[in-house]
């Protein structure tokens, strides 16, 4: 696929609007893949202020996450700006352009049994707008019994679901009367059409800010390493929202209700000037 022209097909703009996930295969070069790789190990090496380990003390595996260190880790600041996600995420979203939210790394080692809670991010996030959204990239071959699943169209419904807790999926208290308590979605999965694929490093799965999604530990024998893109195209603007957001505003972003930009938030598509 070249990728400059993000030349992704109808048919699979139209999945990513019905569904809000899709799966997109070999988008990313492997130069890419292992200039993630080193930059997640330094992560892990050098973990930043809002790093987190779920897994707790004495339990087998390791389940790290951690976001916002574009600014201190060269090699995602490189992808980010440089790599192929403004373009692809220009196509799908249909925007003229787009601005760089904050990456997340999620490292599930070996024998991790914590899952991933189902949620979706935008009630998270400090920003407003249909046009956001994430890449997660798999740095090591994951297959569908460990790859994060979505719950297609959820993006649709108009719900706006309570941020709930990695370590212990409950929720956060929320301060905003409009959002509900995540269903249970595994009590009956056959309710909903569940989205999932087997992926390998160059594929990447492309998935609406209000997709419900989630995910099952790894108990297998190979690590899970995945980085996050996530991006805002033209009808995103920055929000302080009441209660708890994660990741916590950047002291250096726009006034509440302007658009994504300046400094914190840089645009990344159409490709910055050299």
């Amino acid at each position: 696929m070249p990728l400059d022209d993000a030349s992704i097909p109808d048919t699979i703009v139209a999945e990513y609007e019905r569904d809000g996930a899709v799966a997109l295969r070999g988008v990313i070069p492997m130069h890419w893949i292992e200039l993630l790789r080193e930059g997640v190990e330094q992560n892990m090496r050098e973990p930043g202020p809002f790093a987190k380990r779920y897994t707790p003390d004495g339990k087998p595996g390791l389940f790290f996450g951690d976001y916002c260190n574009w600014r201190r880790i060269p090699g995602y600041r490189e992808f980010l700006v440089d790599g192929p996600v403004g373009a692809l995420a220009a196509r799908l979203m249909r925007s003229r352009r787009v601005n760089l939210f904050h990456e997340h790394v999620l490292v599930k080692e070996p024998g991790t049994a914590e899952p991933t809670p189902w949620h979706h991010d935008q009630p998270y996030w400090s920003v407003d707008g249909r046009q956001v959204m994430s890449f997660w990239i798999p740095l090591d071959p994951v297959g569908r019994e460990t790859c994060v699943e979505y719950v297609a169209g959820s993006h649709l419904s108009g719900i706006w679901y309570s941020p709930t807790r990695f370590a212990d999926a409950k929720a956060h208290p929320a301060k905003d009367p409009n959002f509900r308590a995540v269903p249970d979605i595994d009590a009956d999965r056959d309710a909903y059409r569940l989205l999932g694929w087997d992926v390998q490093p160059g594929d990447c799965i492309a998935f609406h800010a209000l997709t419900l999604h989630g995910a099952p530990g790894n108990r297998g024998s190979h690590r899970r390493r995945a980085f996050a893109a996530r991006v805002t195209g033209d009808d995103a603007v920055f929000v302080l929202r009441d209660g708890f957001m994660s990741p916590p505003p950047p002291a250096d972003a726009p006034p509440s209700g302007t658009p994504m930009a300046g400094p914190a938030f840089p645009g990344i598509w159409p490709r910055p000037a050299a």
